[in-house]
């Protein structure tokens, strides 16, 4: 399979790729800005399976003047687009009244327009019954708790969750699926900037292997679709 994750020098992104690099039919895309992570991530693919094929792009997804050359870089890898997890994320902690402009547009940005630039860039190479899996947070959905300093990021992944299942409809005569995972406290660097000291019940590999298994077969049975996957949220 052909497979393109982004936000993949660390946390769940970076276990994912190791999660995927484990079955060597598959072709993964790890995108992301820091280019030393991904040239250790690959190694350390590599160490694991050395038959798998990882092929780390480093990009600042928020670049969307040259996003046509990333998609000039994955076509040299890759024809067909199996599966899409947008993973890549943006946090600000800051309490409401300090929040700037730079702030809202910065996470709006990487958040959701990023996403909506790179799925639009990638159309003409979803096959039928492709998946897009949209890694939001508990923050943005709907009736959850909400905690001071993060509105703003709620509020993006809440957009996210929206666009998710617009996309949904708007690609079902193309047979793309798309769905939304809503993720609770799993234990990321972006968690300890949140919630400095909180220990979350979920380590990043296992969070990853379920994404992975959803990527994989969710589509048959969801779309359109925004699922908490929580034990807990802070």
């Amino acid at each position: 399979m052909n497979i393109i994750i982004t936000g993949a020098s660390k946390g769940i992104g970076y276990e994912l790729v190791k999660a995927f690099a484990n079955d060597s039919a598959n072709n993964i895309l790890a995108i992301s800005r820091n280019e030393e992570l991904l040239s250790k991530l690959k190694r350390e693919c590599l160490d694991s399976n050395q038959n798998s094929n990882v092929f780390p792009i480093a990009f600042d997804l928020s670049s969307f003047d040259i996003i046509n050359e990333l998609i000039g870089i994955i076509k040299e890898k890759i024809d067909t687009v199996d599966i899409l997890i947008n993973n890549a994320g943006y946090l600000v902690n800051k309490s409401f009244e300090f929040l700037t402009d730079e702030d809202f547009d910065n996470l709006f940005t990487v958040n959701v327009k990023s996403v909506f630039k790179l799925v639009q860039a990638l159309l003409p190479m979803f096959k039928p019954n492709s998946h897009i899996v949209n890694i939001s947070s508990m923050g943005g959905f709907q009736g959850s708790v909400k905690f001071p300093g993060l509105s703003l990021y709620s509020a993006s992944k809440g957009a996210l969750a929206i666009l998710s299942e617009c996309m949904a409809e708007e690609f079902k005569e193309e047979q793309i699926k798309v769905n939304c995972l809503a993720l609770g406290a799993v234990q990321t660097e972006m968690l300890s900037e949140a919630f400095p000291g909180y220990e979350a019940p979920i380590k990043p590999n296992k969070m990853a292997e379920f994404i992975k298994n959803f990527a994989l077969t969710g589509q048959q049975v969801f779309n359109g679709k925004i699922l908490p996957v929580s034990l807990s949220t802070p």
